[in-house]
């Protein structure tokens, strides 16, 4: 990233937004965030909707991108755990203003509460 005082170049944002632009990224990066450590089945259900196969997807490129940190357990039957690294983690802080931003303006919702319990994100 090319900085100089307080002006950014926006190229920097490409790499970041070919993840964050798909629809299940930020739900999966909160409900990781959320837990600490899940496995799948706990994110599958947790998610309604998503297909195990986009699930698998998500959590497999965030993996690759040192985002979110897979842990195989040797055991029988075998155990996988995801959570987030220090990337992820920080990762997720920086969504949180633009979740504020949106819970401000969003008025596609007529002030219903639509979100599971899932859905929702601690700010500190």
């Amino acid at each position: 990233m090319i900085e100089s005082n307080d002006t950014y170049c926006m190229c920097s944002l490409d790499g970041i937004m070919d993840i964050l632009g798909k629809k299940w990224v930020i739900f999966v990066l909160n409900s990781i965030g959320n837990h600490g450590s899940v496995r799948f089945g706990e994110l599958y259900k947790e998610l309604k909707g998503i297909s195990p196969s986009t699930l698998s997807s998500i959590l497999r490129e965030l993996a690759d991108r040192n985002i979110v940190r897979k842990e195989i357990f040797p055991q029988v039957p075998p155990r996988v755990e995801y959570n987030l690294t220090d990337t992820g983690v920080e990762l997720r802080a920086s969504i949180i203003p633009l979740l504020k931003w949106a819970g401000k303006y969003d008025t596609g919702n007529k002030g219903q509460d639509c979100c599971d319990a899932n859905q929702y994100v601690s700010i500190p």
